[in-house]
């Protein structure tokens, strides 16, 4: 059934990205800034009871959504990933709003990651050029992602290796300092229950981190992206979704348990979650406690792999997402066409250009215009996760209607329809939620919520739209589409 390309009428993309490239890319999509930096935050405000209990419950959701990918990115590899589920299972309108949200979503967060990679390097050049830094990692991006798909696996493979190296040293660290093997008394639950009680502000203070841990693990989806480039996607595919339930368990909620037990919750330097107080991120006081005298750089450098991984990835999720509406009619044919290495050279070329006009933007105007196009890609992370799980719910139920046999699944979602459902319930409340202090005060915040709702809007606009132009109807599930890259 899997066959060695992808055909389109501009070219062929190239299965080269590996078994381990697959896991690492899985492994290290969502660590970074989230969990090195806003994690302490976290904890100031939900206390660690709150902090655990938001990313342990959120944790818990981006695992059945990745069960609910893996499962129909192991039958049907595919670069538009959930678009193209989408277009398949529910209706074609609704996969031309996912594709275009995704890749708007990813194109506006190069912009982000080559800003924070300038102030990072802020820290050791305090009086360097923002702009030349900018170039720099925007350059280095688009070069890893021009030479082949299987140069962007390698380049992620050692950045998601230093996050993961990194999380583990410190646990190890923070094992050893928490039982007072490495200098002072073993500290027990004293810095744990530090105010009576390791939960602090109520119910909405941990709905606010599930906020933040939401956007934390915002690009494990990646790996179904992946999948339509994998070697062996029926075989890898299924290894790396394994991998995401120990990922989370390990990294994020060991994380913040060992900085729960460490670091009082009222420490106000918990309280920053700035990329120019690298000196005060959890990780880095952790480090100092144990004595690295170079804590802070040794953060700083890890926090730079981060920046350059997330732009990295999202240069090629966006490149991916906008060849795959361009082979499916849904953006100018142009974007369809794949250079002889298998790289669509042509929407990873427009790709880059919207980045680097939306961080010039951030230049002028006190960043104005950039704001508001961080803030309407704010939640298109989650109404991806939305669309993954509905579309896993009418996959399955289209796949039984056509009498096929679960058996032959490659990789099977556990706890079907419970999984995509309680996925779907709980990043809705995230959505609905994202600014829910606008609603609450003296005088509703009319500015503030524009701000942070106009992306439901705006896909909205483009889902409906498109419907109403095109004409499209649901597919009925004896209609669904399974067979393997169908040319349009």
């Amino acid at each position: 059934m899997i066959r060695d390309h992808q055909k389109t009428n501009g070219g062929e993309l190239k299965r080269g990205l590996k078994a381990r490239h697959l896991t690492l890319i899985s492994i290290g999509g969502s660590i970074g800034t989230g969990l090195f930096l806003a994690s302490g935050a976290s904890i100031h405000d939900a206390g660690p009871g709150g902090a655990l209990l938001a990313y342990i419950a959120i944790g818990l959701m981006v695992y059945l959504l990745m069960m609910s990918l893996g499962e129909m990115a192991a039958f049907l590899p595919e670069s538009g990933s959930f678009s193209t589920y989408a277009t398949r299972f529910i209706d074609p309108s609704l996969g031309f709003a996912l594709g275009w949200n995704y890749w708007y979503n990813w194109a506006i967060t190069i912009a982000v990651e080559i800003s924070a990679g300038s102030l990072v390097m802020k820290f050791w050049f305090p009086h360097s050029s923002t702009f030349l830094w900018s170039a720099l990692f925007l350059v280095i991006m688009f070069g890893l992602n021009y030479l082949s798909v299987k140069a962007y696996g390698e380049s992620e493979y050692w950045f998601s290796m230093i996050k993961v190296v990194t999380i583990v040293i410190f646990l190890i660290i923070g094992l050893l300092l928490i039982l007072g093997i490495m200098g002072g008394k073993p500290v027990g639950f004293t810095n744990f229950t530090a105010g009576h009680s390791p939960f602090h502000g109520g119910f909405l203070a941990i709905l606010g981190i599930f906020m933040v841990a939401g956007f934390s693990f915002q690009g494990t989806e990646l790996v179904g992206i992946a999948a339509g480039e994998s070697e062996n996607p029926e075989k890898n595919v299924p290894k790396a979704i394994r991998q995401v339930f120990w990922r989370i368990l390990l990294f994020y909620v060991a994380a913040i348990l060992v900085i729960g037990l460490l670091i009082p919750y009222t420490n106000p330097n918990l309280v920053s979650s700035d990329l120019k107080d690298i000196a005060v991120s959890p990780f880095t006081l952790v480090f100092k406690r144990a004595g690295l005298a170079l804590a802070a750089s040794v953060m700083n450098a890890v926090i730079l792999t981060s920046v350059l991984s997330a732009g990295n990835s999202g240069m090629y999720a966006s490149t991916r997402m906008l060849w795959v509406l361009a082979k499916e009619g849904k953006a100018p044919k142009l974007f369809a066409k794949v250079d002889r290495r298998g790289v669509p050279v042509n929407a990873l070329i427009a790709t880059a250009a919207i980045g680097m006009f939306a961080f010039l933007a951030s230049l002028f105007g006190q960043g104005t215009v950039y704001m508001w196009l961080l803030n309407a890609s704010g939640m298109s992370g989650f109404i991806a996760w939305l669309g993954i799980a509905m579309t896993h719910y009418r996959f399955r139920k289209a796949y039984v209607a056509q009498g096929r046999n679960l058996e032959d699944l490659p990789f099977k979602a556990r706890w079907f329809p419970f999984g995509p459902i309680f996925a779907f319930v709980l990043c809705l409340i995230v959505i609905l939620g994202q600014n829910y202090g606008a609603f609450t005060g003296d005088k509703i915040d009319w500015n503030g919520i524009a701000v942070s709702y106009i992306g439901l809007p705006l896909f909205l606009l483009i889902w409906f739209g498109y419907k109403w132009s095109k004409k499209t109807k649901v597919v009925s599930l004896q209609d669904c589409n399974f067979e393997l890259d169908q040319d349009k």
